[in-house]
């Protein structure tokens, strides 16, 4: 019903004098004309809670905490007594504000009417605090409640695993009576997020295994990302079959999370297929995805392309476009087609470099050879360079054997990441090369002094729909004596035979022979 229609039927009720509050209000708000709708709840001669509550609603669902205050506030002033779907509607309302002071004081209102035995609106209470990040109150609401159903456990969950706390929320998680598709979906969500990649995989496979249980679009879109960050392209294509026979495709989310695992996972002709296939439904985060996977590929020329098709098509790249871009180049060592990127950041679509930018742009410059000129960019820095930008610069100064930056770069790095031995090694490397012997003993003494000891390497390796973890010299295998006893009969056949012979021949001769 179009607006011209509901004024004339608002007229009709005025010159009648019928009552068609209900209807108009709740048509109003279905076609999002909330001025209206509220210009509508201020003159009606007898509204009524139920009136109230729909306006609060509406403005909740629709982000708009402050008006759903203004509501409550007016009926209030009107003489009107909230009940508990008030509450539920303005907590709701409250998650969306930064500032906890409106929550606190709805929930001494909450308290006052008495509907603190109403589980649905101390449910929305409990939400409100934990995705306030006020986690003590949350849990004390959560504490004091003498019946709780799986929502309130979801609330606490959710929120635990959203502030870091995965191991609270993992706790929580095995001692809910009754588990549902959210409250694994908060836990894979948490354990992603958090990056704990393996983890949150393993639940996801857990809950395949769960009866009655069945992954969400939410669900799909928070495990992906784990498949694409441990290279788990076999899982993560069995979660894509599944996506897809459940129609979960639609969902732009879900498209975007099985482009990145496609790209991540070094898939990248599948994840342009997928991209061209979604055609016009692409939102930026989908040509983010496609930008940054090619550039981690080295694909420089169709970066650049994918960039200027943004550029035509008149979307505003972000940040992380001009990431990728920068990455591009500096895969492609394209100096000064970088630093035109840089500059035009600023200057033409107004967007403030970050961290990540000037660290593309050390980088591009370092690879190059331009180690001064990526040290006085650094200097030049609005604020405080990372780890990872002196990591790129110390990287540089190994390549090129530049002690006296790498000394710079290093000494910051010391102070950022005083317990990473890597760094440590790589001046300790570059000292050796220039033949500054007794720099490499200092190194060495210092670690020694200050207990840094590399830790030990690891890898995942897929095999059969399940990620099995490797580490150096793991003996934990039941035949670890023979695997290692094959690895060195591979190892002895590859330099009895010469670099130019066929590995996978040696392989194949020695396992036969076993």
């Amino acid at each position: 019903m179009n607006q011209l229609r509901l004024r004339e039927i608002h007229a009709n009720t005025l010159r009648n004098g019928i009552d068609f509050t209900t209807f108009l209000l709740t048509k109003l708000i279905e076609t999002l004309n909330f001025p209206y709708a509220h210009k509508l709840l201020d003159n009606i001669p007898n509204p009524t809670v139920f009136h109230y509550n729909k306006l609060i609603q509406a403005y909740s669902s629709h982000g708009s905490p402050r008006q759903s205050l203004s509501v409550y506030v007016n009926m209030l002033l009107k003489g009107f007594v909230p009940n508990a779907h008030s509450f539920n509607f303005l907590f709701t309302a409250c998650n969306n504000l930064s500032d906890p002071f409106h929550g606190q004081a709805l929930h001494a209102h909450f308290f006052k009417w008495g509907f603190e035995l109403d589980i649905y609106a101390s449910t929305a209470l409990v939400d409100m605090y934990a995705k306030m990040g006020l986690l003590h109150l949350a849990r004390k609401q959560f504490d004091g409640m003498e019946v709780k159903d799986v929502p309130t456990w979801n609330a606490l969950i959710a929120g635990y695993a959203k502030s870091g706390d995965v191991k609270e929320a993992s706790r929580f998680f095995s001692s809910i009576p009754f588990k549902n598709v959210i409250s694994w979906t908060a836990m894979i969500s948490g354990y992603a997020q958090n990056g704990k990649y393996a983890d949150a995989l393993a639940m996801y496979l857990e809950m395949e295994k769960e009866n009655g249980v069945r992954p969400n679009e939410v669900t799909i879109a928070s495990v992906l990302p784990a498949c694409a960050n441990l290279g788990a392209l076999e899982v993560g294509q069995r979660i894509e079959a599944f996506a897809k026979s459940n129609g979960y495709l639609k969902n732009m989310f879900v498209c975007n999370a099985i482009l990145e695992m496609y790209a991540r996972c070094g898939r990248i002709d599948l994840a342009m297929t997928l991209f061209d296939e979604i055609g016009k439904r692409r939102d930026l985060c989908s040509w983010n995805t496609m930008i940054m996977g090619l550039a981690i590929h080295g694909k420089c020329v169709e970066v650049l392309d994918l960039f200027d098709q943004i550029l035509f098509e008149g979307i505003a790249p972000d940040d992380v476009t001009f990431v990728g871009a920068l990455l591009a180049c500096t895969h492609g060592g394209m100096v000064a087609k970088g630093q035109e990127l840089f500059k035009s950041m600023k200057q033409k679509f107004s967007i403030t470099p970050k961290l990540e930018h000037y660290g593309c742009m050390v980088d591009l410059l370092g690879r190059a050879g331009e180690l001064q000129e990526a040290y006085d960019l650094i200097q030049s820095m609005h604020m405080r360079p990372d780890s990872v930008i002196w990591g790129a610069m110390l990287g540089a100064c190994s390549f090129y054997r530049n002690v006296e930056l790498a000394e710079k770069a290093a000494e910051s790095l010391f102070e950022l990441e005083p317990s990473n031995p890597g760094n440590y090694v790589i001046l300790s490397n570059i000292y050796a090369s220039a033949g500054r012997w007794d720099g490499v003993a200092k190194l060495r003494k210092l670690m020694k002094g200050s207990q840094i000891t590399k830790a030990a390497g690891y890898s995942f390796m897929e095999e059969g729909g399940q990620l099995h973890k490797f580490i150096v010299d793991d003996k934990s295998h039941p035949k670890s004596d023979q695997i290692y006893a094959l690895l060195a009969d591979v190892h002895v056949k590859i330099k009895l035979y010469g670099s130019t012979t066929d590995v996978d021949s040696i392989i194949e001769e020695v396992c036969f022979s076993c």
